[in-house]
């Protein structure tokens, strides 16, 4: 997810390092990326799960939120952050959001108060096809969950690769291995968007 997103702030012109992100979703996919993220330079100034949502428009101690939940549960009572609806961070001010919680988080009912400029799809089917539709249509650069959260899978197969030739890889290794894979995945996609003038979901179907 944070190698298709630097790719997307390339070719969007927005600098990572001080973006306003809002991750919806903090379980095991948005509480990794919320932490690799921040590692970037990014605020993320709201992040929800099933409790509740937070909110710091200086940007959330992700460590200390990791803490707070690995110790309590959930999110709430968080220190220095706001409490909010975990729906409503949806339609906050940003220029990042991550649904990482629950298919069909952006509906009809609530794609015209989405104000991000880059969506980055780690939950599986978060935005409906009519709304899908409608960010594509106000100019919203969506990176589909088909790319987005394609990591994981990606890994499981350089893990087949190394067990099949019993040559094992580092770490290092796996995460270099794994950037230049999605990197390149990013440009096919986003280049055959670009011939067939269509958004992301449709190129990467392409």
């Amino acid at each position: 997810g944070l190698y298709v997103l630097r790719e997307a702030c390339r070719v969007k012109g927005i600098e990572l390092k001080g973006a306003r992100v809002v991750v919806h979703g903090f379980g095991n996919a948005g509480a990794n990326f919320a932490r690799l993220v921040a590692g970037d330079g990014a605020r993320v100034i709201s992040a929800c799960d099933s409790s509740c949502g937070v909110y710091a428009e200086n940007g959330l101690n992700i460590e200390a939120a990791l803490r707070h939940k690995a110790e309590t549960g959930s999110l709430q009572g968080l220190d220095s952050a706001k409490e909010m609806g975990c729906d409503e961070i949806l339609e906050l001010d940003c220029d990042i959001l991550v649904p990482s919680a629950l298919e069909n988080s952006i509906t009809l009912a609530n794609v015209e108060r989405v104000k991000a400029r880059i969506i980055i799809e780690l939950a599986n089917g978060p935005t409906t096809p009519g709304s899908d539709r409608k960010l594509a249509d106000g100019g919203v650069f969506l990176v589909p969950d088909i790319l987005a959260n394609a990591g994981g899978v990606t890994v499981s197969y350089f893990e087949w690769v190394q067990d099949q030739y019993s040559f094992f890889w580092s770490e290092n290794q796996v995460n270099d291995t794994l950037e230049q894979t999605m990197r390149a995945a990013f440009r096919s996609v986003h280049e055959t968007a670009n011939l067939h003038q269509t958004d992301m979901r449709t190129g990467a179907y392409i």
